[in-house]
């Protein structure tokens, strides 16, 4: 197969003092930070949507960069598509990837012909994987894209269409299972509701429920042994998600018993949506042991869109690889580019430039999120903040052996609280300004 990217090297580190854009300034593959590689910290892997596929198109104007592969017969670009995929992972250095089903193959005029056209790109795929040597990182379904959705897919009021989703995303787990795959990925495109007037709202999230645990049985069945993952957004293309945000998700997960099945995959642009913090997400996650992955990118704080950018901001790496490594660092998933280039930015150069910045600015926070740990002021600081339940009262509330009773005596014999002390945020804001620049 023809090399798609001729102009492009393949992108080495050469250092923060290095002034070629191709090279990666603070990505050094084999450097060993906490431990393990930047390699095995990061897991990086390259969303095949963005990437291969899109090129440009918005509700204002057609598309301005050329995702035609040299064909324009749906199958050879399909199969032309993937040869530049693993060309593109391997001069970037990147190990996974991730799709959906529309994203590897076309859809057909039936379900049939469809998942044929699957079948012929999975052995492709599975043949340029071992080539390769790459992984998949998750595979998901696209059940938001053809207007059959258009009411949503496991929440739709019609059962055929509830039928063809699970049908679809049956064909998206085999694909995954055959090729390895770590995760699966359910996210709600259009599950969600435009107005309650239309809306059978507990039915819609029962049926939701009902779908995702016929996947998981399915998945186990067949031998899927990954993690299954539900990826929190508040809104967009629906006016209200029902997977809004990690604690939404993790309510409904408890309510319909799928908690042990399912972990988190945080996007950094849906927390902001959602009026969280990229961290926020992922401590919720964290805490409650269902973190799993992320979709690495970011919004642009004046728009009120999911404009999917890629990671720029170290502070927002940094707060993230924090909460990453105090997670244990990633037991399953990893760092998913779910991000495009802007509209302008239209050349082959461009893509590469924006993934180089984006591997950089995630290992930049891994380096500052490493400096934070080993410098211990921020976690010390947090730890003496809640140093009064470690003895007395305070420990006996955390025990569970504290009264109601015995709180009220205690209190009427304390008077009034005096020993309030200091939140420092604009101090602990300025220790991690050290770190980063000191």
């Amino acid at each position: 197969m023809d090399e798609f990217f001729k102009n492009i090297p393949n992108i080495k580190y050469e250092g923060s003092k290095s002034d070629n854009p191709l090279s990666f300034k603070y990505y050094n593959p084999d450097e060993v930070i906490g431990g393990k590689t930047m390699k095995e910290q990061l897991k990086f892997a390259m969303s095949y949507w963005h990437t291969m596929c899109a090129n440009g198109v918005d509700m204002f104007g057609v598309g301005t960069a050329d995702k035609s592969y040299g064909t324009t017969d749906p199958m050879e670009q399909a199969e032309r598509k993937a040869y530049a995929a693993f060309e593109l992972m391997n001069k970037l250095g990147i190990e996974y990837y991730c799709f959906h089903d529309r994203d590897i193959a076309p859809e057909a005029d039936t379900l049939r012909e469809t998942n044929a056209r699957l079948d012929k790109i999975q052995v492709l795929l599975d043949k340029l994987m071992k080539e390769n040597n790459k992984k998949l990182l998750w595979g998901t379904a696209n059940c938001f894209g053809n207007p059959r959705y258009m009411h949503g897919a496991g929440t739709a009021p019609n059962a055929d269409v509830f039928a063809f989703a699970a049908a679809q995303i049956k064909k998206a787990l085999e694909i995954t299972t055959a090729l390895g795959g770590d995760g699966y990925v359910f996210w709600g495109g259009r599950e969600g509701y435009e107005t309650l007037l239309n809306t059978n709202m507990k039915l819609e999230q029962d049926n939701m429920a009902r779908l995702m645990r016929m996947a998981v049985d399915y998945g186990r069945s067949i031998g899927f042994k990954g993690a299954f993952y539900i990826e929190p957004k508040p809104k967009e293309p629906t006016k209200h998600q029902y997977d809004f945000d990690s604690a939404t998700v993790l309510a409904f997960l408890r309510k319909y018993g799928l908690d042990k099945d399912f972990k988190l995959n945080i996007e950094a642009n849906h927390a902001t949506l959602a009026a969280h913090t990229f961290q926020h997400e992922l401590r919720v996650a964290r805490d409650n042991d269902a973190f799993g992955s992320i979709d690495a990118n970011q919004g642009d704080v004046l728009l009120g869109w999911d404009t999917d950018q890629f990671p720029t901001n170290a502070y927002d790496t940094a707060l993230c690889m924090y909460e990453v490594i105090k997670a244990g660092g990633f037991t399953t998933g990893g760092l998913n580019f779910d991000a495009k280039v802007r509209r302008g930015s239209f050349t082959q150069e461009d893509t590469f430039l924006a993934y180089i910045a984006g591997m950089d600015t995630f290992a930049l926070g891994l380096k500052i999120a490493d400096k934070m740990i080993a410098d211990g002021r921020i976690d010390k600081f947090v730890d003496d903040r809640y140093a009064s339940y470690k003895e007395g009262i305070g420990k006996k509330i955390v025990d569970g052996t504290a009264t109601i009773q015995e709180l009220e005596a205690y209190a009427l014999e304390m008077g009034d609280v005096k020993s309030n002390i200091s939140g420092k945020q604009e101090y602990l804001e300025s220790v991690m300004n050290s770190i980063m620049f000191g």
